[in-house]
């Protein structure tokens, strides 16, 4: 962890809705000016693509049936935790990008399914703020977790973890539902081993509950909206949140325990921006503080 240079940290499974939390900090971070180096986890998976699928061949001719990007030996964890270190430290470190589709090929100059070049975070930026896989994750000599000052779970409920899942490949890579059912079969131990218990230590949980019937999500045909769903989020230290504040703000919620807030599905970027605004703000006057200005 680090006054001057603070790292800000969502972790969460493929489908979980990570990507939809990052573009609720984007907000913040601009209606606030503040300049972050965005990191995303798929950075630091190891292999490219092709790569990838010439190691799950490989495994599998060996009886594997697990090897999956949810894994260690799939990502560049030591990378990521020195990424983390260097830059709580001096504001600096190596990142790199991961090119997902023809769009990002055409801004990058790179093929689809692979990386760019290793680069340094730009001085100067206000913090480090990183979105994927292991962003807690704590396996073997990795520590990632420990340099991080606000870490944010986004862990839905598995059912619907899985139905976005199964809607995200579909529509937007093509992929059949069996194949998805397969990517999910894969990965369910590296699930349970290195994904799973990343949100105990976790800062903030943010969990989506369905209040639709989800007992099947392989042949769902919709994903349930957010006005379909609660949202329950645990603070894993409560101390020093206003509750009532929330709890006034946030219309037709409750506190189911003493750290936990329930509300409507639909409010989930409001609570965000009432929950993160005044903890950012709280980050930046610490780097102020600890800079001398």
């Amino acid at each position: 962890m680090s006054a001057k240079h603070p790292v800000i940290a969502i972790t969460g499974s493929s489908g979980a809705g990570t990507t939809s939390v990052m573009r609720t900090f984007e907000q913040i971070f601009r209606r606030e000016r503040i300049d972050a180096a965005f990191v995303e986890g798929d950075s630091f998976h190891r292999y490219d693509r092709a790569a990838m699928k010439r190691r799950m061949a490989e495994e599998v001719a060996r009886g594997s049936a697990t090897f999956s990007h949810f894994g260690p030996e799939a990502n560049l964890l030591e990378e990521l935790e020195a990424l983390f270190r260097r830059y709580g430290e001096s504001g600096t470190g190596r990142r790199r990008k991961y090119v997902h589709d023809e769009a990002e090929a055409e801004q990058c100059g790179c093929p689809p399914g692979t990386f760019t070049p290793w680069e340094d975070v730009p001085a100067g930026t206000d913090l480090l703020f990183y979105e994927g896989l292991h962003g807690a994750a704590a396996i073997g000599s990795a520590d990632v977790a420990r340099h991080v000052d606000l870490l944010i779970g986004v862990v839905p409920v598995i059912n619907l973890e899985w139905i976005q899942k199964l809607h995200r490949d579909k529509a937007t890579r093509g992929y059949s539902t069996e194949a998805v059912t397969d990517t999910i079969l894969r990965r369910m131990h590296d699930y349970v081993h290195y994904i799973c218990p990343q949100f105990s230590r976790t800062h903030i949980n943010f969990q989506r509950v369905p209040v639709v019937d989800t007992s099947n999500p392989f042949i769902s045909r919709h994903i349930p909206s957010a006005d379909e769903s609660m949202l329950v989020i645990r603070f894993a230290n409560p101390r020093g949140i206003d509750f009532p504040y929330l709890l006034s703000m946030l219309h037709d919620s409750f506190m189911s325990r003493p750290n936990t807030i329930v509300c409507p599905g639909g409010k989930m970027d409001l609570a965000m921006q009432l929950i993160f605004t005044p903890m950012i703000w709280r980050l930046m006057e610490r780097r102020k503080q600890a800079q001398g200005r």
